[in-house]
């Protein structure tokens, strides 16, 4: 069983979802970044994804993009954060990490090449903003023969004619969108995250996780009693900002996530 599925069967036997954290690998700069992905777990992160800096995150509001921008400044790499992977395995075999980005950067490593360094460093699972699923052949089977799930976004605009194609290449989890539009900025309601939820189950058996605009525990909270998982991002990433060149750099986005993970546990399913 991969770490995802058995992260994800674990919390369904202790009744709650996943809280599932973002940050980008680097950002501001590889020391600070490692220090805070050790430190995920024990504040409470089940799954972690770790964004692979690049210089147009097209799907990405401004907290996201300077993230990046922060990162790529400070010399991130793909190499560095395959590196800042294997690095965080070294202490911690169980908790599943998920590169989220762009397919440009791994276009120029090459597919297969990538795949076989992302599954060495110890990645569980990889999340393509902009890869359509007509395209992810040339992907896909490089991640299935070294068991790195590929996890697809689904949106409110993915209607039921499209999301059986969608879902054709999904494993691990199914990332839910739940606005149009960028990282950061509305809120879903719960009634249509609900019917949104309601509907992907009708396709999928996977779990079904619930990002975008998610923002403090309350919120976390709400989506833990309608899916499987909520994903925090640009709250996290922007509590890390406004700490950048403080003693709080580390500590508060860990109490930000402290504080989600209460949120999520106190949302028994």
């Amino acid at each position: 069983m991969s770490r995802i599925a058995a992260r994800f069967a674990a919390l369904k036997a202790e009744g709650r979802a996943a809280l599932v954290t973002f940050m980008t690998a680097g950002d501001p700069d590889r020391e600070v970044s490692q220090q805070i992905l050790a430190g995920l777990p024990a504040a409470g992160a089940d799954l972690i994804e770790l964004g692979m800096p690049f210089t147009d995150p097209m799907a990405d509001g401004p907290a996201i993009q300077q993230a990046a921008l922060r990162a790529l400044a400070a010399g991130a790499t793909m190499e560095q954060t395959l590196a800042m992977v294997a690095s965080f395995r070294q202490s911690d075999s169980v908790t599943p990490i998920v590169l989220m980005g762009y397919y440009n950067p791994i276009y120029a490593w090459g597919a297969e090449r990538f795949a076989t360094a992302a599954a060495e460093a110890g990645v569980d699972g990889l999340i393509i903003v902009d890869l359509p699923p007509e395209e992810a052949g040339e992907l896909v089977p490089h991640l299935r023969a070294v068991g790195i799930d590929f996890i697809v976004l689904t949106t409110p605009t993915t209607d039921d004619a499209r999301l059986p194609v969608v879902l054709a290449n999904a494993s691990g989890f199914v990332y839910y969108v739940s606005i149009a539009g960028i990282t950061g900025t509305a809120s879903a309601s719960e009634a249509a995250v609900e019917a949104a939820v309601t509907r992907i189950r009708r396709y999928t058996d996977l779990p079904v996780c619930v990002g975008f605009g998610i923002r403090t525990p309350q919120q976390a909270a709400g989506i833990a009693r309608l899916a499987d998982g909520a994903v925090i991002g640009s709250a996290i990433v922007q509590t890390l900002a406004e700490a950048v060149g403080t003693p709080q750099a580390v500590p508060a986005p860990l109490a930000l996530v402290e504080d989600l993970a209460a949120g999520i546990r106190a949302a028994r399913r």
